[in-house]
């Protein structure tokens, strides 16, 4: 089932003379993990704003096409009800955060929907579980990592039980074992709960291993969409995709004749080492 539709999808901001995205055709099924790549400024978080409604409620402009999440057209449902369908993590959360506990601030978003205090209680539980972060509750935001900080901001729109997990460079602030925390977390939300996850990352090497689809963005066209492992046969380096390593030996021995050949590119080390023992076999 196609969870995300987006049809010719074009936008261009108010007081600008250019679209920032423009043509742009998806279709995600419901529980797939897609990462989206490409340069920056290439219009990768225009299309997130587009997905969970900022674009057109909020950020003035041009819209152009249509955009469907789970079924609904985002131009006629306001962002708090998308919300609930399609939860968005921004690049900074401290532009999320702002009570003086964790724990308020995942309620925070359930109060305003007026639920049940005894439900809130129970979802905000569940989201820290879910994250692993329940020691945090009643520490003040403010003094976390940035690596607590963005599993906190996951909670807080986990807790609206999303179908579909928007994440806008995640990983941008956090040093290498932080981010890969941080990832790990992501995999598991789909892999453990079946949540839809699209992740506009630039580190795709702990990422594209589990990736059921890659998108390259570039000029705000998508110029692809598919498997990881059909596209990283191609040169996206030009669109500023920097591929894992291991990827670029293995095209790299692919390339040189009598090196040994992969029948599939690895995604991971431990493909590559799968490879390797199945060649020499």
């Amino acid at each position: 089932m196609k969870i995300i539709e987006v049809k010719d999808l074009g936008f261009k901001y108010a007081g600008t003379d250019f679209y920032a995205i423009r043509g742009v055709n998806l279709e995600i099924d419901e529980g797939e993990f897609v990462v989206l790549a490409g340069k920056s400024g290439c219009g990768k978080t225009t299309l997130l704003r587009c997905l969970n409604g900022l674009i057109p409620h909020f950020y003035e402009g041009e819209f152009e096409g249509r955009v469907l999440i789970d079924g609904i057209d985002t131009r006629e449902c306001p962002p708090h009800i998308l919300s609930q369908k399609a939860g968005m993590v921004f690049q900074n959360p401290d532009n999320q955060l702002f009570a003086l506990s964790v724990e308020a601030d995942i309620a925070f978003p359930l109060e305003n929907l007026g639920l049940p205090r005894e439900e809130i209680r129970d979802r905000v539980e569940w989201a820290l579980k879910l994250l692993g972060i329940e020691e945090l509750r009643k520490r003040s935001p403010f003094e976390l990592s940035a690596g607590q900080k963005q599993k906190v901001a996951i909670a807080s729109v986990l807790a609206m039980k999303p179908k579909i997990l928007l994440l806008d460079e995640p990983t941008s602030s956090l040093d290498p074992v932080s981010a890969k925390n941080l990832i790990d977390a992501i995999i598991d939300l789909n892999r453990r709960h079946g949540l839809t996850i699209l992740i506009s990352e630039h580190r795709l090497t702990h990422l594209i291993p589990h990736a059921d689809k890659l998108a390259i963005m570039d000029r705000g066209r998508i110029i692809y969409f598919d498997d990881p492992r059909r596209i990283l046969k191609e040169d996206v380096l030009i669109y500023g995709v920097s591929i894992p390593r291991v990827v670029e030996v293995a095209r790299e021995m692919r390339r040189i004749g009598g090196c040994i050949p992969f029948k599939d590119i690895p995604l991971s080390v431990e493909e590559f080492i799968s490879g390797l023992k199945g060649a020499l076999r």
